[in-house]
């Protein structure tokens, strides 16, 4: 799918990586990126949240979805579910403070991770109106265990032309 001449070479570049977003759209772009936290809570893990962050239905999950933009332009909405018993208690408190990119928290906190892309799509979302979005799941690993559950969505268009 990345290899299609119809998507724009930075959409590509970014729905492809294994590193972060944020860091990637600031070069890209040249500008800051900026975190607007639509909503987030804590929950109780349903059987579904339990089996994406291997816990147990009941745990505490961090649940958030926030869209990243680069000088007004949205790029991407992102859902995150977070395992709350595996987060260090600095990481924890900077990732409830919300407005704060997940991949600048990890590098500030110089938290080992890696990240495995389980599923890449072409979708509709409606949030994005009738446009087609990559829709991208992947896992943050840390210390052989599941941490977050990231889903970001990735308008095609013009925009990524930068």
């Amino acid at each position: 799918m990345l290899k299609r001449p119809d998507i724009p070479t930075c959409l590509r570049i970014c729905a492809g990586t294994d590193g972060s977003i944020t860091l990637l759209l600031e070069l890209l772009t040249g500008k800051a990126v900026k975190v607007v936290t639509l909503d987030q809570r804590v929950v109780k893990a349903t059987s579904d949240m339990a089996e994406l962050l291997e816990i147990e239905p009941g745990d505490d999950v961090n649940s958030r979805l926030v869209t990243l933009s680069a000088n007004g332009t949205v790029y991407v909405l992102a859902k995150s579910l977070a395992a709350i018993k595996r987060m260090p208690q600095a990481v924890r408190d900077d990732l409830m403070r919300a407005d704060i990119p997940i991949g600048r928290i990890l590098r500030e906190h110089k938290l080992e991770t890696r990240r495995d892309i389980l599923n890449m799509q072409i979708i509709r979302s409606e949030f994005f109106g009738e446009l087609p979005v990559i829709s991208r799941e992947y896992r943050i690993i840390h210390q052989n265990n599941i941490l977050m559950w990231i889903n970001e969505c990735f308008p095609i268009d013009d925009r990524w032309n930068i």
